[in-house]
């Protein structure tokens, strides 16, 4: 038995409280494991054996999280399928579904009665779709768990900037990313309890904040996206009501949760020590807007840790250290395009704010190919996934000898990381280079958008290139025009470029991956063929 699962199998004393229907059930981590290990004999009589890719798509429900636990009892390995990327019809995602689970040669497609039971009988035919529900249990299974080095799980992402690929992760990977979670958050296993409404279908939900957990035999209030998703405040009642210490969201999380949340104390003070903030672009007002909100109930801005991490590195590549407040820089977006690190004050009309991802975390190397500019991220470390399941050409164009060839762009500064966005974001104009994510970030900013729902696009016409925002709006009731207007004043004091339109999209419909970044090349076929769906557009004469 290796270092994974050890600790896993061994977990007894802490509870993990899972959202079922309209309240938290528990059991301990030790019930969890006993339920698994009846279900992992069932799993084997669906034809889930040693080395066998098992399909799931993994919500955030009981018999999931045991599931997993089963899938590796059986000796199989979990691909965790992408959820409904945002913007994409249940046409689209149910082929990609079927696609992928070709890929994988999958026995059976495991997911929750209440998600396979809406397949249609075309989709469900083709994956064997098969309900946890329905999974037979074996009171005396036999235990064949992946060893250190074999495939454990692939991570199938929707992509920001392609489709999806599956990140292949081994046990040992994986506890070496465990490892340095504990390092980097400086986690005591007796003092912690985590709290998370993240989807189990993310490298977040799954390591950051559910196998993390498990292994130290912490406990765990266990939400799901769902829940937050009718109800931001939730994420910080939920803290609140178990005194968590540990959690972890997204920027665009988080500002909803502030939002939800004015006006309305919480019913018990924060204990929280550690809220690591990731997956996208954490920007400096929403975190001193946090503690504005939640700070008469003890949140500081020392208890926030932006990080950095990919799932192609099982999760975290750099942190915030703890009890220190997260570093903000103030840089010319113009200068910042052309890869050069220029400090300004913050009033400069170009300027914006990048905030710190911290330090690479123990263990972990992150270097610039272009030393001193900003330029694409080379990671070296131990917990890298082997490569892409089936994909041997993107698996050498990205694992290099030299490191993980990232996607994306930043720069190093005294050892902290400033993340300026992906290759994907940063479009030619001119003759120039442009980082849209500023000049999105700021028109973010303007009271009539909706936060983290605006792209800037560039579009060939054919004949010349041409920058459309998308974006959805609070209140429909507002003019587009002069929405349209405010956003090509931002763009044009931000980085000197002239929009050509604004299309207005119904809301919901801004393509996005599950964990908030934009498909900008989902945007751009979207865009060119007439499929987003749109309310208004507003022509800019550029």
């Amino acid at each position: 038995m290796d270092s994974l699962w050890e600790p896993i199998l061994a977990a007894r004393r802490s509870r993990v409280n899972v959202w079922t229907g309209d309240r938290f059930s528990g059991a301990t981590w030790g019930d969890v494991v006993a339920d698994a290990r009846r279900m992992s004999g069932g799993l084997r009589k669906l034809g889930v054996g040693p080395g066998v890719r098992v399909a799931t798509i993994l919500t955030n429900t009981p018999l999931a999280v045991r599931g997993v636990l089963a899938v590796w009892l059986a000796g199989g390995a979990v691909a965790s399928l992408p959820v409904p990327a945002r913007g994409m019809s249940m046409d689209e995602y149910l082929r990609q579904i079927v696609a992928l689970c070709e890929r994988i040669g999958s026995p059976v497609l495991l997911s929750d009665a209440a998600l396979a039971g809406t397949l249609p009988e075309w989709a469900a035919a083709a994956t064997s779709a098969t309900p946890w529900e329905a999974v037979s249990l074996d009171a005396a299974p036999r235990e064949h768990l992946p060893g250190p080095d074999d495939v454990a799980f692939l991570q199938f992402s929707s992509g920001s900037t392609s489709l999806p690929k599956g990140c292949v992760l081994t046990p040992r990977a994986i506890a070496e990313q465990i490892t340095m979670i504990r390092a980097m958050t400086e986690a005591e296993p007796d003092r912690e309890s985590v709290v998370s409404w993240l989807p189990l279908s993310h490298d977040m939900g799954m390591f950051g904040c559910l196998v993390f957990p498990w292994y130290h035999d912490m406990p765990l209030a266990l939400s799901s996206p769902e829940r937050f998703a009718f109800g931001a405040r939730t994420w910080f009642d939920d803290l609140a009501a178990f005194g968590a210490t540990m959690t972890a969201g997204t920027n665009t999380a988080l500002h909803l949760a502030v939002r939800a949340q004015r006006g309305r104390p919480l019913r018990a003070p924060l204990d929280l020590r550690v809220a690591i903030v990731a997956a996208e672009r954490v920007e400096r007002d929403t975190l001193l807007a946090a503690v504005e909100e939640f700070g008469d109930a003890g949140l500081t801005l020392e208890a926030f840790m932006p990080a950095y991490g990919m799932a192609e590195a099982t999760l975290a590549v750099t942190a915030t250290p703890p009890r220190q407040a997260p570093a903000f820089l103030s840089v010319d977006n113009i200068e910042l395009a052309e890869g050069r690190i220029t400090p300004v004050d913050p009033t400069e009309p170009t300027a914006t704010w990048l905030t710190g991802c911290g330090r690479a975390v123990p263990g972990v190397e992150v270097a610039e190919t272009r030393p001193g500019s900003v330029s694409e991220l080379l990671v070296r470390s131990p917990s890298l996934a082997r490569g892409y399941h089936g994909d041997p050409e993107r698996t050498a164009a990205r694992f290099t000898p030299d490191g993980l060839r990232t996607g994306d762009l930043g720069f190093l500064r005294d050892g902290e990381l400033y993340f300026a966005g992906r290759l994907d974001d940063v479009i030619s104009v001119g003759g120039r280079n442009v980082n849209t994510l500023g000049i999105e970030a700021a028109i973010d900013a303007l009271a009539p958008i909706r936060r983290g729902c605006s792209a800037i696009i560039d579009v060939d016409d054919g004949r010349r290139g041409r920058l459309v925002l998308v974006t959805e709006l609070q209140d429909h009731r507002v003019d587009p025009e002069v929405v349209a207007g405010l956003a090509a004043d931002v763009a044009m004091s931000k980085a000197g470029i002239a929009l050509a339109e604004c299309v207005f999209l119904r809301r919901g419909s801004l393509p996005k991956t599950p964990s908030g970044k934009v498909q900008r090349y989902r945007c751009r076929q979207l865009l060119r063929s007439g499929a987003l769906p749109r309310f208004a557009s507003v022509g800019l004469g550029a």
